[in-house]
């Protein structure tokens, strides 16, 4: 090759046709351990909540004899006139239940947010004593009320509380506060520019209420009747107490498993039992979806003028509320000091000798106080860290979104359906995790998943204000995620941390539905305990078990108030360094 030949440019290579690949993110330590994480949480659901129901769905195939029999369950259960009566008695108390309590529940959310009237916080906090009891409580207080020998019998003009009339007096009283929160935020959010408008146009106080009030509000409404209804039709407690020969759907899943020990029959009424809970939970996910924002940045904060009349109006309603609230309550503690209703009305202390009602005696409550302690620290710890790596990991958009939907499934699963799940799944002999059952380990298990959803979003909610920054400073520092997460997230997330854990704990203590099939001898909570003392006829001992549950949820959330706003101070104090 000559010398000038050598001297002159290579030509240079054609450009490849095919397009450049994106670099793959390099994996760090970090991010493996919050993949892992991730993929342990899908487990995690995947076991707890997917396969028990798909274990219930595979048990309604089968006979009280273990031979399959495909749909012949189904068609027995809608051939049987007592059994299909149910759907019908089921949907009818809810309608008239739903319908009581969101109109209800309007007016006093409406008198609280709308209105200048006093007193508006000690209001809601009233709103709230439903809560704090287990849903047999109303019942038995009703029994005292109206029952046979009850106080004010005579008002019932002849007709029995023991059917459809005390089962909705029941409800309206224990769904009262859910719908009351739910309407309470709708209401809160106006744009005082449209009220404005339409008075400038002539337009009275009926007129601005239908046109520009309730259109505001409607998806709050449409929430706060999709969860009055579901809640209604898959409680177990107050039809099991005062419901009397009236059958309703959570009580023949009660009989056929407890009473015929007919488990076929059980999954099939479970199944049926699921589908309007799950109908009303998508019904209400569709509304949401089409909510729009109801204020903008230059939305004006409505703010209720000064009306006498109608400010005296809305107080007087609030405090005929109030009292109605406060005296179901103060109903089962006086019963609870009696001595013999209604023979001797002298005070004691008797009826919480529970030894003599039940064989547990004060077993039954210190079960529940540990039931409640380990859901609330296990339980909070699980649903914070599982919200943390959805929130936070880079995961495949695809397990994230598993995540997600399995995070929310357990919304729309009565506590009486994951419950009857729990038996055909975890006391299988192939399952490795059948030691769990008869185990104090279940129910906490239980209790925890059938809470799971609203701990969730509480977390997710709380994670989602935080700015990402910190983890992207923390990991160019080469400070590892976990010291991260419990150095800087977890302080300035433990106001919602706490809620979560007061949430657990006194739903722990207050509920029925998702315990009743799974306890033992030595696990029996104190909810349970009531039920028993009930059907035994110790109405006294019952109402006095429900009151050591209600005076312990009190406590519970007089310290989660104090707690709480010492944390709020600290939090705000780490957010402003």
């Amino acid at each position: 090759m000559s010398a000038t030949a050598a001297a002159l440019p290579k030509p240079q290579s054609k450009p490849s046709s095919k397009p450049s690949r994106s670099p793959r993110p390099v994996e760090t330590a970090d991010s493996r351990l919050l993949n892992g994480g991730t993929l342990i949480l899908a487990l995690f659901l995947t076991v707890f909540v997917l396969l028990p129901l798909g274990a219930i769905f595979l048990r309604s195939l089968y006979d009280r004899n273990d031979a399959f029999v495909g749909l012949a369950n189904f068609a027995t259960f809608l051939s049987t006139p007592a059994l299909s009566a149910s759907i019908g008695n089921s949907l009818s108390v809810a309608l008239v239940s739903t319908v009581i309590t969101v109109i209800l529940a309007f007016l006093f959310a409406f008198s609280i947010t709308r209105t200048g009237m006093v007193g508006k916080g000690w209001f809601k906090a009233v709103a709230q004593i439903p809560i704090l009891a287990p849903s047999l409580l109303p019942a038995i207080s009703l029994v005292y009320l109206f029952g046979n020998k009850g106080m004010l019998r005579d008002v019932m003009m002849g007709h029995s509380v023991y059917g459809p009339i005390g089962i909705v007096l029941g409800e309206v009283f224990y769904c009262f506060p859910h719908a009351v929160m739910i309407l309470v935020v709708a209401l809160s959010t106006a744009d005082a520019r449209l009220y404005e408008a339409a008075e400038s146009l002539g337009a009275g106080p009926w007129r601005r209420f239908w046109t520009i009030t309730l259109p505001g509000a409607r998806y709050g409404l449409i929430s706060a009747v999709f969860v009055v209804f579901t809640l209604v039709v898959t409680d177990f407690g107050i039809p099991k107490v005062i419901g009397g020969n009236y059958n309703v759907l959570a009580t023949d899943v009660y009989k056929q498993v407890i009473g015929q020990q007919n488990f076929g029959m059980g999954a099939v009424i479970g199944m049926v039992l699921l589908l309007p809970a799950l109908l009303a939970f998508v019904a209400d996910w569709l509304g949401q979806r089409r909510q729009m924002a109801l204020l903008s940045a230059r939305s004006v904060p409505y703010v209720p003028p000064k009306n006498p009349w109608g400010d005296r109006l809305a107080l007087g309603y609030c405090l005929l509320i109030a009292a109605l609230l406060v005296g179901m309550l103060g109903v089962s503690a006086y019963a609870s000091l009696v001595k013999l209703w209604p023979y001797n009305l002298s005070l004691t202390l008797a009826n919480y000798d529970f030894a003599q009602f039940d064989p547990a005696g004060w077993g039954s409550y210190a079960n529940s106080l540990r039931l409640s302690a380990w859901t609330a620290v296990a339980g909070t710890a699980v649903i914070f860290t599982g919200a943390y790596l959805v929130e936070r990991s880079a995961a495949l958009p695809a397990l994230k979104l598993t995540v997600r939907l399995l995070a929310i499934v357990p919304l729309a699963v009565p506590g009486m359906v994951l419950g009857l799940a729990y038996i055909f799944f975890f006391n299988a002999p192939w399952n490795p995790l059948n030691g769990l059952y008869n185990t104090l380990a279940i129910l906490v298990l239980s209790t925890l998943v059938h809470f799971y959803t609203v701990g969730h979003l509480t977390a997710a909610t709380a994670l989602k204000q935080l700015d990402p920054e910190f983890e992207s400073v923390s990991a160019s520092l080469k400070v590892p995620v976990w010291k991260t997460f419990g150095r800087v997230t977890v302080p300035l997330c433990l106001p919602a941390i706490l809620d979560i854990g007061i949430y657990l704990f006194v739903n722990a203590m207050t509920t029925v539905s998702a315990v009743v099939f799974l306890y033992s001898p030595d696990t029996k909570p104190a909810a349970v305990a009531v039920l028993h003392m009930d059907d035994a006829g110790e109405t006294a001992g019952a109402a006095a078990m429900a009151m050591m549950i209600v005076y312990t949820s009190i406590a519970v959330r007089v310290l989660h108030a104090g707690l709480g706003a010492w944390l709020g101070r600290r939090s705000q104090r780490w957010r402003t360094r």
